[in-house]
């Protein structure tokens, strides 16, 4: 029952195989850390405060960081909420249409490439991507992330953290918890608004 579990749950992190295989951005993407720079995630329960992990993964934080300040992620939801497990969000069809069934399939239409060294601990940040088959090297989504509300150590080695939570998990574990249907999506939206902001501005 274990591995049955286990697989299910991994699966909820791959991005939808419906859409076409999107172009890495391996080549266009900067890497120039600022360890002053962190992600404010605001919901209606709260806000979650994420400082990137600069070292280990700079080419998925800088992504991140340049999709927030674009506006990307205003607007979009956590589509896939799993108490004990995690949270996902940030397909931008969920803008428009939070109850899709095709949410969990949209991103800008890149992958970003694997950096996969940090562990899966409580409260950090990570990637979703397409499986294996049709994802070998684990490139990662170019937008969908999760934040895992426990550790979750059957997921090292496969997706690729690029940060943690420093305040707010009481909110990502409130966002686990919500009502949800069949396929795990709130029944209520839970929207965000993401900007990056200096520590200081960010009450740290």
């Amino acid at each position: 029952m274990k591995t049955i579990i286990t697989s299910f749950c991994v699966a909820l992190l791959l991005v939808g195989c419906s859409q076409p295989s999107p172009k890495s951005s391996e080549t266009t993407m900067p890497t120039q850390p600022n360890p002053n720079e962190v992600a404010v995630i605001d919901t209606k329960f709260g806000k979650i405060v994420v400082e990137f992990f600069e070292q280990d993964a700079p080419k998925t934080a800088a992504n991140f960081k340049k999709l927030a300040r674009e506006g990307f992620y205003n607007g979009v939801t956590f589509h896939r909420v799993i108490p004990g497990f995690m949270i996902q969000g940030g397909d931008p069809i969920t803008k428009s249409d939070p109850r899709s069934s095709r949410a969990g399939t949209g991103g800008p239409g890149y992958t970003v490439p694997a950096e996969i060294k940090q562990l899966h601990a409580r409260g950090t940040v990570a990637t979703a991507r397409l499986g294996d088959e049709a994802n070998p090297t684990k490139a990662s989504s170019g937008s969908q992330f999760f934040i895992n509300v426990k550790d979750n150590d059957f997921l090292n080695g496969n997706y690729t953290c690029f940060g943690r939570v420093l305040k707010g998990m009481e909110v990502a574990d409130q966002i686990a918890n919500v009502p949800r249907d069949g396929r795990d999506n709130p029944n209520e939206p839970v929207r965000m608004e993401v900007k990056i902001v200096s520590r200081a501005e960010a009450g740290l």
